[in-house]
């Protein structure tokens, strides 16, 4: 084996072990957890504002699959006609639709703050046009550059 093939078989052999297509709705390939496991707590608003734009992209679509294999879970004990009380996902599902509500949020104030610089950088475009048309007192050129210049002009030669 070649000193270059190694690398090449060690990614071929992590892809071969990677869950695809509906297994990625299954935890550890079971429909339901024999045991409870421990969760995390939701993301902060805070903490996702520190978050780069493809980051917060990428988290979003992470919280989707756990969504969805969490509806799953759910649908899986009630079709297995599994008390609520010995199976229960809620806390998990509550954190997941927090923290994706926080992310809707969080790219919602980086939306409305883009807009208010735009109308900002507009108003400014707006003036800085409107003070370099304004004839300064000082001048004593014999030509106006005013639209009401050119009118009298026209009129004063018909």
């Amino acid at each position: 084996m070649s000193f270059f093939a190694r690398p090449i078989l060690n990614r071929v052999k992590q892809l071969a072990f990677r869950p695809r297509g509906v297994e990625e709705f299954f935890e550890n390939h079971q429909s339901l957890p024999t045991e409870k496991s421990w969760t995390g707590r939701a993301w902060r608003a805070g903490e996702l504002r520190l978050k780069s734009f493809d980051d917060l992209h990428k988290l979003w679509y992470v919280l989707l699959k756990e969504r969805n294999l969490l509806a799953t879970q759910k649908e899986e004990a009630r079709r297995f006609h599994v008390p609520k009380q010995s199976f229960s996902n809620k806390g998990r599902r509550v954190k997941c639709q927090k923290s994706m509500s926080r992310i809707k949020f969080v790219l919602n104030e980086r939306r409305l703050a883009w807009v208010e610089a735009q109308k900002l950088q507009r108003l400014a475009t707006a003036q800085e046009a409107a003070t370099s048309n304004i004839k300064t007192p000082g001048s004593t050129s014999g030509s106006s550059s005013g639209p009401l210049s050119s009118s009298t002009t026209s009129n004063a030669t018909a």
